[in-house]
């Protein structure tokens, strides 16, 4: 787009925040984490201190809670120009981003301070891994090598549940994942039952495409994209992969058990061979794409942390 004198101006949908320009953001909100915690909250080999939960996260939670608040409203509205009384609908957060990237951690963090605040006690967290199609169905179908990809999901089984969860129906089922057996478990669900808050976090969740009239966004009230550079995220994916080689993949009913006994140069390699014909695909061809599509972008530097906050604007 050209400018008044014909040079050329950048449009962007974000405001951009350093991390000292977002801090401040938190005025006088509590730290409600202590040390210990903090550190329940974290996944293997990822990095958090309470300082970063202070500048980032803290400001964050305190965006949410104003944004839950004036939803909140907003309905009330409704309903009141309406003659309605609107049934208990939670306020939808999803939090997507690749591999390794720290999804789960983010997600973690923020249930826990969200469900600080008193207005919001209740904030649940689901993830998108139980709605993968079973290990045997990806097999029969091909698909086992593209575990993660957007057509190794339940489609219209993760629909049918945000639809319930945003309908305001008492109880909603979500299936559950074991990474150690790396499949759903079958009869294993975990029950919604009208929370405050429900964050939704995975892959994949801010996909839209194809010829579907129905998109799991569609359902988010705000969405979140975990962000880094491709050669920092593979490194986290390698540490990762050395650490439950150590660890989980010990373990003899492990799904990955076989790479226990690799050494840690064929670890790495494996690790490696696993990142670039697997995972950094789909980044590339699905999870980044979506990116420019959430309402708020982290974007964390070599170390983990946040160096970048980028907000949507209204």
């Amino acid at each position: 787009m050209s400018g008044p004198s014909g040079e050329q101006v950048a449009l962007s949908r974000f405001v951009e925040f350093s991390r000292a320009e977002w801090a401040p953001l938190r005025d006088a909100t509590p730290l409600p984490l202590s040390e210990p915690q903090l550190r329940k909250l974290l996944g293997l080999n990822e990095q958090m201190s309470l300082d970063e939960v202070a500048d980032i996260y803290l400001p964050l939670s305190r965006l949410l809670n104003l944004y839950v608040g004036a939803t909140r409203n907003l309905h009330h509205a409704t309903g009141t120009f309406l003659g309605t009384e609107e049934p208990r609908m939670p306020y939808v957060i999803g939090v997507a981003g690749s591999v390794a990237v720290g999804k789960s951690t983010t997600s973690r963090v923020l249930q826990a301070l969200l469900s600080g605040w008193p207005s919001h006690p209740q904030v649940d967290l689901i993830t998108t891994d139980g709605f993968l199609l079973p290990q045997h169905v990806l097999e029969a179908r091909g698909l086992a090598r593209r575990k993660g990809f957007p057509e190794s999901y339940d489609i219209r089984r993760l629909l049918r549940f945000m639809a319930d969860l945003k309908s305001g129906v008492a109880e909603v089922s979500a299936p559950t994942y074991s990474h150690l057996a790396y499949d759903v478990v079958p009869g294993e669900m975990q029950v919604v039952r009208q929370p405050d808050i429900v964050i939704v976090e995975g892959l994949n969740v801010l996909q839209t495409g194809g010829r579907a009239a129905m998109f799991v966004s569609d359902f988010f009230d705000f969405s979140i994209y975990v962000d880094a550079q491709e050669a920092d995220i593979e490194q986290w994916y390698v540490e990762r992969f050395l650490a439950l080689r150590q660890t989980v993949f010990q373990n003899p009913s492990s799904y990955f058990h076989r790479y226990a006994a690799l050494t840690p140069d064929e670890a790495v390699a494996t690790a490696r061979r696993i990142w670039e014909t697997t995972n950094l695909v789909n980044l590339r061809d699905n999870v980044l794409p979506t990116r420019e599509r959430a309402h708020l972008i982290l974007e964390k530097g070599r170390d983990h942390a946040v160096r970048r906050v980028k907000l949507r604007k209204l």
